[in-house]
């Protein structure tokens, strides 16, 4: 499998990922162009900020499903009609 594969792959499974994780873990250089590239394919990937006890920010990816707003926002963009 690709490292790309390798990502969707823990995303569908239910983790949450952060950069550094993806990148230390399927020695991916550039885990922020993966997660680009799911996303233009049509993954709804979302990017969760969440702060720890030390005040540090870290953004955890996880995979979910679009909501109707997200898809209607998608859909005018492309000049689709309603």
């Amino acid at each position: 499998m690709s490292k790309k594969a390798n990502v969707l792959a823990a995303l569908k499974s239910g983790q949450e990922l952060t950069a550094k994780q993806i990148a230390a873990r399927y020695s991916v250089g550039n885990p922020h162009e993966v997660i680009r590239s799911l996303r233009a394919e049509g993954f709804c990937i979302y990017g969760n900020a969440k702060t720890n006890s030390k005040g540090d920010r870290n953004t955890f990816f996880r995979i979910g499903t679009p909501t109707r707003r997200m898809v209607a926002a998608a859909y005018a963009m492309l000049g689709a009609a309603a």
